[in-house]
């Protein structure tokens, strides 16, 4: 038996034994990421040069987009070195480093996609006000209410967590230091403090959850008054990005924590970190792009500023 004070690192899942695979992984990871940095990166950058952006839901999307960054910077980084150097531990201070940057990640962008719903609520029910509810120092100060909020929510979850007794060894079920897979190593009278874990978790998302359903109901009852049919695709052009990807977060997200026992197996807890983790900071930026005219419009003047510069 062991206790937090005697590890001095964690064991992280290998997703193959055979040098091979580890290798392939490798690749897979390194290719997810660079798509990940290209599309992100793009996405900041067209923002940021084009002051036809330059607007708070931009604004929003750029933040946005940092985050992603941050999100699988935190988790693939770790597992492509692993893979590539065929190892499999990390530091107990270096876990504790990516419990607290994934909570913060996490944390900060359920709220920030919260102020990306009040931005739309407020663009398509509240034109007239829109300049006076969503200036610039609102902006800035909404951003600085969410990335605030990530960060008291990884202070509380990572000092919950590495606060409590491990006895139960140092192997983790999954290729990053998840605060269900550690919340497994600790001692049997723990569990009210993975009840308050979960009540915390299911507090903050379940907020955001409500606040983005009422703001989009009052949406569309405002869209479908709109008479003309090119002013009501124009509205859900600018919706439907939003609500897909906070569907593919929060569905994800909920699932991954909030799952029953029996519904666990390092198989599923494996594909499912790896939907919440992973793919959207990958899917995210083709979303946006995808339905977005200006900002399709903004990487093709970006893109052709490139070639003959």
């Amino acid at each position: 038996m062991s206790n937090s004070s005697s590890i001095t690192e964690f064991i992280l899942l290998a997703f193959a034994d055979t040098r091979e695979l580890q290798l392939l992984h490798f690749w897979l990871f390194l290719a997810v990421y660079l798509a990940a940095l290209l599309g992100n990166g793009l996405i900041i950058t067209t923002i940021a040069c084009d002051h036809h952006l330059h607007t708070p839901m931009y604004f929003f999307l750029l933040i946005r987009s940092l985050l992603d960054l941050g999100s699988i910077s935190t988790t693939v980084t770790k597992a492509m070195a692993n893979s590539l150097w065929n190892t499999r531990d990390i530091s107990y201070l270096g876990c504790a480093a990516q419990v607290f940057l994934f909570s913060f990640w996490l944390g900060a962008e359920c709220c920030l996609l919260t102020v990306m719903a009040y931005d739309r609520y407020v663009a398509i029910c509240k034109p007239l006000h829109y300049g006076t509810l969503l200036g610039s120092r609102a902006c800035v100060h909404m951003a600085a209410a969410a990335w605030a909020t990530g960060f008291l929510n990884a202070v509380l979850h990572t000092a919950n967590t590495f606060s409590l007794p491990l006895c139960r060894g140092s192997a983790v079920d999954q290729f990053f230091c998840e605060i269900p897979q550690i919340l497994k190593l600790s001692c049997s009278d723990a569990y009210l403090r993975e009840v308050g874990f979960i009540v915390v978790s299911v507090c903050l998302v379940f907020g955001c959850f409500v606040f983005i359903v009422v703001s989009y109901i009052e949406i569309f009852r405002a869209v479908l008054r709109i008479p003309s049919e090119q002013g009501r695709h124009k509205a859900f052009s600018t919706c439907f990005p939003h609500l897909a990807v906070v569907s593919l977060f929060l569905s994800t997200v909920m699932f991954a924590h909030l799952k029953l026992p029996s519904l666990s197996s390092p198989v599923l807890d494996l594909v499912v970190a790896v939907l919440y983790s992973v793919l959207p900071p990958v899917v995210n930026p083709l979303i946006y792009s995808m339905r977005n005219q200006e900002l399709k419009d903004a990487l093709r003047k970006l893109a052709r500023w490139i070639v003959f510069h």
